[in-house]
């Protein structure tokens, strides 16, 4: 990641949850990546343009960002993993999931990222990127719990 080279920092983010829901529905819901603007703050729109390439649109306060990313490894019902190309927005990430009954998931998220300027770099040190995931989390758990099933599955393997 860019994060390697010299006066750049990289910081890292591990936030999870327990939905209940079982397993496959977790995984199914995650992977329909269009239907992150329920849940995620800041995510205004998402494409899916391959199986393995998205096209992102966020807006934070004022400041709108796009980018694209790619999916690097899909396991049905355990991870999806993923890492921007190129432009101002650099992270990767990856998401799992768990079977901790029939009827519950343990769904962990990590994130690395770089901040992009002064704004970002205080907000990471603040906590707020932290804060955000967490806040996602909580949502996306409400989302798929209060809908009661998936929205659409994808079960392909990357």
């Amino acid at each position: 990641m860019a994060g390697e080279e010299e006066g750049c920092s990289v910081s890292k983010v591990e936030e999870s949850i327990e939905v209940d829901v079982p397993v496959r529905a977790a995984y199914n819901q995650w992977t329909q990546f269009e239907s992150f603007p329920h849940f995620m703050d800041g995510v205004e729109r998402i494409e899916q343009r391959t199986d393995t390439m998205t096209h992102w649109v966020t807006k934070i306060g004022s400041v709108t960002k796009e980018f694209e990313a790619e999916i690097t490894e899909q396991i049905p019902d355990e991870r999806v993993a993923w890492t921007t190309l190129g432009g101002e927005v650099k992270h990767a990430g990856v998401v799992t999931f768990h079977r901790l009954d029939d009827n519950k998931t343990k769904v962990m998220l990590q994130l690395d990222y770089e901040p992009d300027g002064l704004a970002e770099t205080v907000g990471d040190k603040l906590g707020i990127v932290k804060r955000q995931i967490a806040g996602d989390l909580k949502r996306f758990k409400d989302y798929i719990e209060n809908r009661g099933r998936e929205t659409g599955s994808r079960h392909g393997e990357v």
